[in-house]
């Protein structure tokens, strides 16, 4: 969106120095400076300020600071962190269109791709960047959103009781979704319903004309319906909008019937896995709650564009089908990919890396023999990468896997899975063996 050097001043009661300049976006990051943005030096294992200069020489039109002023126009602020939340704040009060949050313990990127699909059929809009959901991203996401959008899709991550309600206050969805809710970053949660309830702080900030959609099959999302006096629509097994006759192609893409208030429709998901059904069936939700007809809800779903990192099937230099869902991991969402890698229509072996699911605290040890006891259960072999914690002693080192794979001699018939949290570094190997 574009905003002028004194409005910026007038909204964070910052101080103008410097010529008064219109802005286009803005950015935290130096490397993504854009000509004519706003430049936000924000201070945690680095200080943004170091960066002003470079900055500037790559076009942006002005600057926060916390210090003393640079050459070039800039507003000096109390706080860049807290100045780039009121800035946000007060782009979300600009638009008039509907303004879709999503939040949940998994799924909430794919949602968030599949959302923006279905309504891009009625217009252009906006979504957030790959994960862009916290006190960072989700201003930054508010500040970069075109003039002409005619929609807003907003993701929004937690980490710790109160996250979603600061978001919220942010964003003020008219819609909100919470996708599931599962044992995810426990270590600073606590406990599930710790987790539950703070999902469902988004519901409080909805509007009474706005609309609550929740994941029907998930009792931890369903308890925290009262929470909102917004129209409530469901999704799931359990919900109004639902899927029926499910059949998998070889690349483990879903096609099924969609039965929703709105009519029936065959859907053919442009998406791998299972687990992807539920996350389009919240998105199509979403689509029928504002409008969007049904054939176009169907047509969204057919042409979505995933994420980097989210299942993503490809095949190594020697034919070897590679399952790459390395952004990151939890319980749950192991369990889905495995359930994937089982689905794949090849009788050799199937064999799935599995590193760190992080954030798991006093449940980490029991969460990651779990998942091996499920994947041996599907007939799946499990080699932990750089983590004991799954009581295997095949651990290998990330700098070992490619040798493990060579040693292996598999081919077209074998397929690989490869997950765990981003921290693991996964997606290298991936990288290595299909290209």
């Amino acid at each position: 969106m574009q905003f002028t050097t004194s409005q910026v001043a007038h909204v964070t009661s910052g101080e103008l120095n410097g010529d008064e300049k219109v802005i286009q976006g803005a950015t935290q990051d130096s490397r993504k400076v854009t000509p004519g943005c706003l430049f936000v030096p924000l201070i945690s294992e680095r200080d943004g300020h170091a960066y002003i200069d470079e900055a500037i020489s790559l076009g942006a039109a002005a600057y926060l600071t916390q210090q003393e002023p640079k050459e070039g126009t800039s507003i000096r602020v109390e706080n860049t962190a807290t100045a780039l939340t009121q800035l946000g704040k007060s782009a979300r009060f600009s638009f008039h269109v509907p303004v879709v949050g999503i939040t949940g313990s998994v799924g909430k990127t794919s949602v968030k791709d599949m959302t923006n699909a279905v309504l891009s059929q009625q217009g252009e809009g906006h979504a957030s960047l790959n994960s862009y959901n916290n006190e960072i991203g989700v201003p930054l996401t508010l500040l970069n959103t075109p003039e002409e959008s005619s929609f807003l899709v907003v993701e929004m991550g937690a980490r710790k009781e109160g996250d979603i309600q600061e978001l919220s206050e942010i964003v003020y969805p008219d819609i909100g979704v919470i996708t599931s809710v599962v044992e995810s970053h426990t270590e600073a949660f606590g406990s599930l319903d710790s987790i539950s309830n703070t999902k469902g702080e988004i519901l409080e900030r909805l509007p009474s004309e706005g609309c609550a959609v929740l994941n029907a099959d998930v009792d931890e999302v369903i308890r925290q319906s009262p929470r909102t006096r917004a129209r409530k629509l469901t999704f799931g097994q359990l919900g109004e909008v639902r899927a029926s006759s499910v059949k998998f192609d070889k690349n483990l893409k879903p096609s099924f019937a969609m039965e929703t208030p709105w009519g029936r429709s065959e859907i053919k998901l442009n998406a791998a896995g299972q687990h992807m059904i539920s996350n389009a069936l919240a998105a199509a939700a979403v689509g029928l709650a504002v409008g969007v007809p049904i054939e176009s809800v169907a047509e969204g779903l057919s042409c979505v564009e995933l994420s980097p990192l989210r299942m993503e099937i490809v095949t190594s230099s020697n034919g070897i089908t590679v399952i790459n869902d390395t952004y990151n991991a939890n319980p749950t969402s192991m369990k889905a990919a495995l359930d994937s890698l089982s689905l794949l229509p090849y009788n050799g072996r199937k064999i799935a890396f599995l590193g760190l699911m992080a954030e798991l605290g006093e449940k980490a040890s029991m969460a990651h023999i779990d998942v091996k006891k499920y994947a041996e259960e599907l007939g799946i072999e499990v080699i932990p990468v750089e983590t004991k914690l799954y009581e295997d002693p095949r651990v290998v080192d990330l700098d070992s896997v490619l040798n493990e794979i060579e040693e292996m001699q598999l081919g077209k018939n074998d397929a690989l899975l490869f997950k765990a949290s981003r921290v693991v570094g996964l997606e290298k190997i991936v990288k290595e063996i299909t290209t």
